[in-house]
């Protein structure tokens, strides 16, 4: 039981008869957990953890800028968590959210204020940050998984292998980092499989967690270790 995919393809087929047809029938009819239940604000996450557009440039990518003829100011730089890279002779400049040539065009200009002649530089991306989400709790295959494009918790379900046969579908959390703050919300997956609720979209560094009878207290651990902010309101 599980989904097609199709290794490069954002599209995912979820067979009836497969995983979607599982789903309507793990799982126990438990009391839902103290946490928001597909919450409209749960919006996507900070910056530095948003899936980039292929040809940007993002935290934790390994660039290699070439300053043709000035060999002193060439060499691989590692983009910081900030997405900012320190530079010989300008200083740190930030580099997420910019292509390699639109960085390249921001380098020249700021060296040629130094007082360098022309300066001619290239900016490729060397070994781009992995984008990976967390699958854990009562799924067959707890693993951390790289994203491809645009994911939804259905499919993030399915990249652990499907539920486990103590997997309760009423509790499934994913944990997100909003504005600095470790946040969580619930969903049913049964709801959502049944199209009665939105499939919503997953976002790198997300950890999804399915409660099951076995690991109940590992869920409830998590949630007390966040900080839940105001702008969710218990269900």
């Amino acid at each position: 039981m599980a989904f097609v995919w199709r290794p490069g393809d954002r599209n995912w087929i979820c067979p009836p008869t497969a995983v979607c047809a599982a789903i309507l029938l793990v799982g126990c009819a438990s009391k839902p957990l103290d946490v928001p239940y597909n919450p409209t604000n749960f919006g996507a996450p900070d910056a530095a953890e948003v899936a980039r557009a292929p040809e940007q440039i993002a935290a934790g990518d390994k660039l290699k800028v070439t300053v043709f003829q000035v060999d002193a100011l060439s060499g691989d730089f590692q983009v910081e968590a900030n997405g900012q890279i320190d530079f010989p002779l300008i200083g740190v400049i930030q580099a997420q959210g910019r292509t390699p040539s639109e960085l390249a065009k921001v380098l020249e200009a700021r060296l040629a204020e130094r007082s360098l002649k022309n300066p001619n530089v290239q900016v490729a991306i060397q070994a781009p940050a992995p984008r990976t989400i967390t699958i854990e709790g009562a799924v067959k295959q707890a693993a951390v998984v790289p994203v491809l494009g645009k994911t939804t918790l259905l499919q993030a379900i399915a990249l652990g292998g499907g539920p486990t046969e103590d997997a309760n579908l009423r509790q499934i959390v994913v944990f997100r980092t909003i504005s600095g703050q470790r946040m969580a919300a619930a969903y049913d997956l049964r709801a959502i499989s049944r199209a009665e609720a939105p499939d919503p979209v997953v976002y790198p560094n997300d950890v999804v967690v399915v409660a099951g009878s076995h690991n109940r207290r590992l869920v409830d651990k998590a949630l007390q270790s966040l900080s839940i902010l105001g702008i969710f309101r218990p269900f």
